[in-house]
């Protein structure tokens, strides 16, 4: 089992910054890649960023390349978000998750574990 609790959104202006963090607990070793997802209102959730586990290798969704920054501290477990130039678009739910096996990223059924979610609000 893994258990993440993210930690860290707000409301912001646009223009502004936050950081979101992502603690994890358990079986930490076992996972392949860890990942950011989004839910804004009446849309699906989307992958925002991932980083593999191991290698530190990461991906971005287009809609946050350069503006977005995955991390993570392996000495605290912890994940990060770095979120800069935030737009009103970026409003969203973000939750941190898991996956034990890999595959693509983006798509949540390889994720095996998920975090409660923390609300980000960016306002024009």
């Amino acid at each position: 089992q893994v258990h993440l609790v993210e930690s860290g959104g707000g409301s912001v202006q646009a223009g502004g910054s936050l950081r979101l963090s992502c603690a994890a607990s358990g079986y930490t070793d076992r996972t392949y890649f860890m990942s950011w997802f989004r839910q804004a209102p009446g849309k699906e959730r989307e992958g925002v960023a991932a980083i593999s586990t191991g290698g530190g290798s990461t991906h971005y969704a287009d809609s946050v390349k350069g503006r977005f920054t995955i991390s993570q501290d392996n000495a605290k477990n912890t994940l990060y978000l770095q979120m800069n130039s935030l737009k009103p678009e970026d409003t969203a739910m973000y939750y941190c998750a898991a996956s034990i096996y890999g595959g693509v990223w983006w798509k949540e059924y390889n994720y095996n574990y998920w975090g409660q979610g923390t609300q980000v609000t960016v306002s024009s």
